[in-house]
């Protein structure tokens, strides 16, 4: 399964910003999905997850009421909609694909199968 992450850009303060994550050589369907960043000089953090059923998902403290995951296994795309971003969502994001059961292996990076090549993400005024 390769994985393509598009959508980034540069944005303000307070502005909306919409990531995609499409998928290629596989389905989905099957998968958990993932979105984790990378700010400069800084680990890869957990985002926010959502499973294969798109039942249930998960977000990190720092973006929980400001993003909204989801996903259309029909079109092989999972989606990352951020609104109000803040400065320090300035980051790399990228999707993944794992076959974690739990919410809290969703948070893991080790839980992921398939990383996309990352989009960055710049909020500044």
């Amino acid at each position: 399964v390769q994985l393509q992450a598009s959508g980034g850009g540069l944005v303000q303060p307070g502005d909306s910003l919409g990531l995609s994550c499409a998928a290629s050589g596989g389905t989905l369907s099957s998968y958990g999905m993932g979105w984790f960043r990378q700010a400069p000089g800084k680990e890869r953090e957990f985002v926010a997850a959502i499973r294969w059923s798109g039942g249930n998902t998960a977000y990190a403290g720092s973006v929980k009421g400001r993003f909204t995951i989801s996903r259309d296994n029909a079109k092989n795309t999972v989606y990352l909609t951020m609104n109000n971003l803040k400065p320090e969502d300035t980051a790399v994001y990228y999707c993944a694909a794992g076959g974690w059961s739990s919410l809290y292996d969703a948070t893991l990076r080790s839980r992921y199968d398939y990383w996309g090549q990352g989009t960055l993400v710049t909020v500044s005024s």
